[in-house]
């Protein structure tokens, strides 16, 4: 199922994009967190090229399994982290725990163009 964006207007205009493992819901505006991206800079160009669907609020284009030719271009903003998670081992009668932490690293970016 595909993950809804940060901020959600009306649904005119919008694709579903496949990136890191994961599907998104995009409209043009949207700031949207996804799984790290590479070597970027703030204010980069980012192509989007598979496209798994694409409607413009009369007709929609569904890809098999992408769209031939379509991307979605956004702009890329920088890193951010996601919330911390706490991790928990413990065996009774043993005296063996382990704690442990984590904080996961997205890519945020600004969709500009379907």
């Amino acid at each position: 199922m595909p993950k809804k964006a940060a901020t959600k207007k009306e649904l005119s205009d919008f694709a579903v994009i496949e990136t890191g493992g994961k599907q998104y819901t995009v409209s043009v505006g949207d700031i949207v967190e996804v799984e790290l991206l590479g070597k970027f800079n703030e204010g980069d160009k980012v192509v989007f090229d598979k496209v798994l669907l694409s409607d413009d609020g009369t007709s929609a284009t569904i890809g098999t399994p992408y769209i031939d030719g379509a991307k979605v271009t956004a702009k890329y903003l920088g890193l951010k982290k996601g919330k911390k998670i706490t991790i928990i081992r413990y065996k009774a009668k043993s005296n063996r725990d382990r704690k442990q932490g984590h904080r996961q690293k997205y890519s945020q970016v600004e969709i500009e163009k379907i």
